[in-house]
């Protein structure tokens, strides 16, 4: 799968996250303040995972449907499993 410059970026934004938030632990800061970043960077990354999901789905339909290799139905049951797993 070909990973796009935004996907790129949107999980270097996230690794900028996660460096800050260890930067919050080593100075001391206050434990709501450090969960709240936490659960951002938890939803971003949850995000970033969809959007991969999402994106090669899309790429792996069409390209069973032009090949005639593979059923879509189990394609999309393998993304929905990913999905499921990735929580």
């Amino acid at each position: 799968m070909h990973y796009e410059n935004d996907m790129k970026n949107r999980i270097k934004r996230i690794e900028g996250q996660l460096r800050g938030i260890q930067k919050m632990l080593e100075d001391g800061q206050n434990c709501k303040d450090v969960v709240t970043q936490l659960s951002a960077a938890r939803s971003a990354i949850d995000r970033s995972i969809g959007v991969i999901v999402s994106t090669n789905l899309v790429e792996c339909v069409r390209e069973a449907h032009e090949k005639g290799d593979k059923d879509p139905e189990a394609l999309v049951n393998e993304a929905v499993n990913l999905l499921v797993k990735s929580r």
